[in-house]
């Protein structure tokens, strides 16, 4: 299994409590951070480290007063939830509040116009969110730079490479479903990049609506401290607005689309239930802010401008999660969400990100995000657009400007800036420069998702993304033979989405192409049709299997061979061991040197490391990568003539072979999160699917007239499943499907496998 290396943004700790709360007060009045860290013996080492750090920049070490103002009022946001949830009708209202756009569309197009940032076709068409869309907008005097992520699970991608660059998150669920498995999923993606969210519960108006059921779900199952800052007024039918606990004041939405804000006194039955709901903020407050809980445990009840205090602390931080209320559909509660995006979530100079030295052996270091530093930036997302590639990038450091020369870090090739622009969906605005912090697209640059840029000063590099390994495959071929816009396709598609992977099978000669769902190839395949004029016949799907050795297992190989002259001599022996794959996921395969006295000479040894990665490529019983071994080499032999790297290469290859398969190895198969929401009537018809599929019930919740169904189940027997639900429900269920883990298939599967396996290769012979 491919795993990618990856280096999440480091929280700040120390750095928080000195930088944050006090520096950046010191820097607004103009006084240098450098004087004012002095005074404090116990940072002396982080005084010294920035002005060695800053030091290195051409321009002056103080921050522009300007800069640091202009980064203050700055927010890069992602709307991120499980499908279905609203994120993209969220964004829609926050487009048109902000006047970003003058009227206000839906997302599966009814009218034939569609939600803003759901530009494609088939975006539309579907209704989901396939690929993410960046936009900018104001609240006040706070520029907003928001990226709108898909829901579907086979789009992850996007969220991952979202939540990368971004400084805080909007994380939307149903006030019915609640958390979900891709709300679990993004979840994880923040905790990875560090990104502090407000947590927004949606569909208010729908009937079934809790909020203080799902504000449970995330303390239990997202494991963060979560607490409401509203009460609702009325819920399902009857919902009207919310009460602000913290103002104690009741919010309501008027006209046409709800543009209006209008303030009253809490509701005299409410009263009670908002003062309740302010206590049970302030005992959760208490237990992740030690202010709060100072004042908790003396029996002080906070200020309000206290409370807001510590809610900001906290939630950037990533202790603690805010929650609001609303129903975007009906055209409440977003302006509140906006208010508390710009009060609660950081700016880009109290998120603290790291870069790697490559000339001092990738030592790491602080991002400066000031715009009068050397220019380091990372490019995120690329798009095939009618003037060439556009990429996106995001500035952590320096300014970039139309016109200059900027250097890409992995190839050392200086590129022009020609064009810069900032993105609304997909169109676009010119601009002459941008500053750290900021999010903007360049064309005509050949790059990669995740390289970095900067302008030469510095030859650093911004940690890379996460990038999950495929879990199906699909065979491929054009009906109309050697098409040159097949391969343009293939290769704009795999440039753009890492997931999206494509080989050709060195027996079959087919094009493979490898994704994260059924949906994910599917989408490419139209993608490829309508974009390309390319009509491409499709395999049956095929579920990534992998092979795995189950018992340590010694060898002793000797490799000979003689054909007249210097023949081939190798020696080795050693053992291989079963490792597991999720728990030593960064290092999912692992070859350990043991040998001693130089019985193999130290030139040879990396020759058999790469024979036994050959080994690992393919395996020995369905032909599917070998995941999960170690192999320790132990002794060995040599020949002062005869022997060769390609002699031990062989040795080690024939070796591990052989004791891998005298380790009673097993087939491995993906196993999804299988979960299902139907009427509570066809609850018998859906548990009754899944256990014919083979699917282990996890979790059954029925919430008023509806169930919800948590299985898993192996991705080999979903296929189809989509038209069993819709018949054995009358078309009312749903469901969504994510990677679990790989489990071992059952024996009369693995042979059966194991059997049509052979069959194919005797039929090609």
């Amino acid at each position: 299994m491919a795993f990618n290396m990856f280096m999440p943004r480091l929280g700040g700790i120390a750095y928080t409590g000195i930088f944050r709360r006090s520096a950046l007060r010191g820097l607004q009045s103009g006084s240098r951070i450098t004087s004012m860290l002095a005074d404090r013996p116990s940072v002396a080492p982080l005084t010294i480290m920035l002005n060695r750090r800053w030091a290195t920049s051409a321009t002056s070490v103080e921050p522009d007063a300007a800069d640091i103002d202009r980064l203050r009022r700055l927010r890069n946001i992602g709307i991120s939830a499980h499908i279905d949830s609203g994120k993209t009708t969220v964004t829609e209202r926050i487009l048109y509040y902000t006047g970003r756009i003058k009227e206000i569309h839906e997302v599966r197009g009814r009218d034939n116009v569609g939600a803003t940032m759901d530009w494609m076709d088939l975006e539309r068409e579907k209704g989901i969110t396939i690929q993410s869309a960046a936009t900018y907008a104001e609240w006040g005097d706070t520029n907003l730079n928001i990226i709108d992520t898909p829901g579907h699970v086979d789009f992850t991608i996007e969220v991952e490479r979202a939540l990368r660059v971004l400084d805080g998150a909007v994380l939307v669920l149903c006030s019915v479903s609640g958390v979900q498995s891709q709300t679990i999923t993004v979840d994880r993606q923040m905790r990875r990049y560090d990104v502090p969210r407000i947590s927004f519960i949606n569909k208010m108006d729908r009937a079934g609506a809790n909020p203080q059921r799902i504000i449970e779900q995330i303390r239990n199952k997202l494991k963060i401290p979560a607490a409401a800052l509203q009460v609702s007024i009325g819920s399902e039918d009857a919902f009207e607005g919310v009460v602000d606990i913290l103002s104690r004041k009741a919010i309501y939405n008027r006209g046409f689309r709800g543009e209006e804000i209008s303030y009253g006194e809490v509701p005299e039955h409410m009263v009670e239930r908002v003062e309740a709901a302010r206590e049970e903020l302030i005992s959760v407050l208490a237990e992740v802010d030690d202010e709060i809980g100072e004042l908790f445990i003396e029996d002080k009840a906070p200020t309000t401008e206290q409370l807001h205090e510590a809610i900001r602390r906290s939630t950037i931080a990533r202790k603690f999660t805010p929650v609001l209320l609303g129903s975007a559909i009906k055209d409440k509660g977003i302006q509140p969400l906006l208010d508390a995006v710009i009060r609660y979530l950081p700016d880009p100079t109290q998120v603290k990100n790291t870069m790697l030295d490559i000339d001092n052996n990738e030592q790491v270091l602080e991002v400066v995000p000031y715009s009068n530093q050397p220019f380091v930036g990372l490019a995120f997302k690329l798009e095939e657009g009618k003037f060439g590639q556009l990429t996106y990038i995001r500035v952590y450091q320096g300014r970039l400007e139309k016109g200059q020369f900027a250097q890409h870090v992995r190839s050392g090739k200086r590129v022009k800036i020609s064009r810069l622009v900032r993105m609304h969906s997909n169109s676009m605005e010119d601009v002459s420069s941008v500053g750290a912090g900021e999010i903007c697209a360049l064309f005509g640059i050949d790059c990669a998702s995740g390289d970095t840029f900067t302008d030469g000063r510095t030859n650093c590099s911004m940690s890379t993304m996460f990038v999950p390994d495929s879990v199906i495959s699909l065979a491929l071929k054009p009906k109309v033979k050697n098409s040159t816009n097949f391969s343009r396709a293939l290769n704009r598609f795999q440039k753009e989405d890492p997931t999206f992977r494509v080989h050709v099978d060195s027996e079959s000669k087919e094009t493979i192409i490898s994704g994260m769902g059924e949906l994910h190839l599917d989408i490419y395949v139209e993608r490829m049709r309508r974009e390309y004029n390319v009509d491409c016949v499709t395999g049956k799907p095929q579920v990534a299997f992998r092979e795995a050795a189950m018992h340590k297992t010694p060898f002793e190989y000797t490799h000979k061979k003689q054909t007249g002259g210097a023949g081939q001599f190798a020696r080795v022996v050693g053992y291989i061991e079963p490792i597991d794959p999720e728990e030593h996921s960064d290092l999912p395969q692992e070859f350990i040197n043991n040998v001693v006295g130089g019985t193999i000479p130290i030139q040879f040894l990396a020759a058999c490391e790469k024979g036994f990665n050959d080994g690992m490529q393919q395996g020995f019983m369905i032909g599917h990568p070998i995941v999960g071994v170690r192999m320790v080499l132990e002794d060995g032999a040599a020949h002062d003539v005869d022997s060769s790297e390609l002699a031990f290469r062989m040795a080690t290859f024939y070796a591990f072979r052989e004791a891998f398969r005298a380790s009673k190895p097993r087939i491995l198969e993906p196993v999804m999160t299988v979960d299902v929401s139907s009427p509570v009537e066809f609850q018998g018809n859906v548990l009754g699917s899944l256990n014919r599929r083979k699917g282990l019930i996890v979790n059954t919740e029925t919430q008023e007239d509806y169930c919800a169904i948590t299985a898993e189940v192996p991705l080999n027997n979903m296929f189809g499943y989509s038209t069993e639900l819709r018949s054995g429900t009358q078309g009312k269920g749903e469901f969504t499907m994510e990677y679990k883990r790989h489990l071992a298939v059952p024996m009369e599967v693995q042979e059966q496998l194991i059997l049509d396996y052979q069959n194919k290769l005797a039929e090609k012979k």
